[in-house]
């Protein structure tokens, strides 16, 4: 988890992103239901289901994670995914949103990602086995919401 977070922090801040932007959460994709399984169990040994998905359950650990992005609560074990052949993403809080998303917005590497819930600006750089994601609202504020 550390490793993702802090290769996905080296991809945003490559890409203009704010070097102080505290990780929200980290996404750990697997690569075959083996690997799914094993992680999904070690992740529930370490917090409790924060939110169950269709592709990914999240979890909210017991002890933060110190990383490089500041300290880390929130998990997903992403289900395998040929689509998704990286090893994970990072999802960073910026403080204005809105001002990020229109600096970034047609810039290589960025797009925006439409979900009923939040919106997403994902990043992706063929130099990174990661990618990096800045939403609106957060993770943690949609789970707080949906509680």
């Amino acid at each position: 988890m550390q490793q993702i977070v802090s290769d996905s922090h080296k991809l945003a801040v490559k890409h203009d992103a704010d070097a102080n932007a505290p990780v929200n959460y980290t996404c750990i994709f697997t690569h075959n239901l083996d690997e799914y399984e094993e992680l999904v169990g070690t992740a529930i040994q370490l917090g409790t289901m924060a939110l169950d998905t269709a592709m990914s359950p999240v979890i909210r650990l017991d002890r933060p994670i110190d990383t490089v992005a500041g300290q880390l609560d929130l998990i997903k074990i992403r289900k395998p995914d040929p689509k998704r052949t990286e090893r994970g993403d990072a999802d960073f809080t910026l403080p204005n949103y809105k001002s990020f998303k229109n600096r970034q917005l047609g810039k290589d590497g960025w797009s925006l990602i439409s979900r009923p819930e939040m919106e997403m600006l994902e990043l992706i750089d063929s130099d990174f086995d990661v990618l990096a994601y800045f939403s609106h609202p957060t993770l943690a504020d949609v789970i707080e919401q949906q509680s």
